[in-house]
């Protein structure tokens, strides 16, 4: 193209393009995609990672869907997923919740390392026990 055309594009490609890469990354994108072996390796990790959140949050009473992605839709059958996740967050874990009427009640958890996995679970363990401590309005009155 001409000179000129190019310039322009240039000025404004990162409008279009949000994510620019340079060159170095570009070499490292394709590197890590040469890299089979450690795509195994990670592929194996998040799976074994999610079997196992899958049935950490079962035993605490969660519902959680089928999921062959690096991540895991749950719910709990009496904590509220906008609880749960504040509660997560003053823990400074991060989920993820959606308020469309379908999922208002699923957390999106991704699989995160084994370590993460059983932080995860330990804290929701003890936002479970606090929420059966505290008495309701009805065992109260």
């Amino acid at each position: 193209a001409q000179p000129a055309l190019i310039q322009g594009l240039e000025r404004v490609k990162n409008s279009f393009n949000s994510y620019p890469l340079d060159r170095l990354a570009l070499a490292g994108a394709q590197a890590a995609m040469e890299d089979s072996a450690y795509l195994e390796q990670t592929r194996q990790w998040t799976m074994a990672s999610r079997t196992w959140l899958v049935a950490a949050l079962g035993r605490l009473g969660f519902e959680t869907l089928p999921s062959q992605a690096n991540f895991v839709l749950t719910r709990h059958r009496s904590a509220p997923a906008p609880h749960l996740l504040a509660r997560l967050r003053e823990q400074h874990i991060l989920v993820r919740h959606f308020s469309q009427p379908r999922i208002v009640d699923w957390l999106r958890i991704s699989i995160g390392t084994q370590a993460e996995c059983e932080r995860l679970v330990q804290a929701l363990e003890h936002i479970l026990s606090l929420a059966q401590d505290t008495p309701t309005e009805a065992t109260a009155a």
